[in-house]
């Protein structure tokens, strides 16, 4: 999502300079920007690997959330937790998945009212070539040594944590 020619200055380093002087500290503003900038430029980076495969980046989430199950097989309302998704949203991303052949519905063995998600062997082919080629790209993640993509992610977790998104 790079523009054809790289602005000669920082944009969002500009705003918080701005922002400093008009409105007051902008150090939560700049790393918000950037973080959703980031965010821009990592979503395109993953939508154009994964593209040529059929997938999204939740479909393509789903299909390794069922590979990581033991048994290649979750109940949809598991999928919404771990994805952290609503059932909605969860129900839309199998709808598509399903109709692609990539998993199939079937019944809970010991819940009438569950229904599991299996990935199919078409899906698990397809799962391991979309893997490919994002992790060819390293999600888009470019820029960064290995320590530094850690401290990274360390650094996001904090961010998480502090909102409740895990305990």
């Amino acid at each position: 999502m790079a523009s054809r020619r790289p602005l000669p200055f920082d944009p969002i380093m500009r705003a918080a300079s701005l922002w400093e002087e008009r409105i007051g500290p902008s150090r939560a503003m700049a790393a918000v920007t950037s973080v959703m900038r980031v965010q821009q430029i990592l979503l395109s980076a993953v939508d154009n690997a994964l593209r040529p495969h059929g997938l999204t980046f939740a479909r393509y989430e789903a299909l390794v959330l069922l590979t990581f199950a033991r048994t290649n097989k979750l109940p949809m309302r598991v999928m919404g937790e771990r994805l952290q998704l609503h059932p909605t949203s969860v129900t839309n991303i199998v709808d598509r998945l399903q109709a692609d052949g990539l998993v199939r519905r079937i019944p809970h063995p010991t819940d009438r009212r569950a229904t599991l998600v299996e990935i199919t062997e078409a899906g698990s082919m397809r799962l391991k070539a979309a893997t490919e080629a994002v992790t060819e790209i390293e999600f888009g993640l470019t820029g960064l040594t290995p320590e530094e993509e850690q401290t990274l992610t360390e650094l996001l977790a904090k961010v998480r944590h502090s909102a409740g998104d895990f305990a």
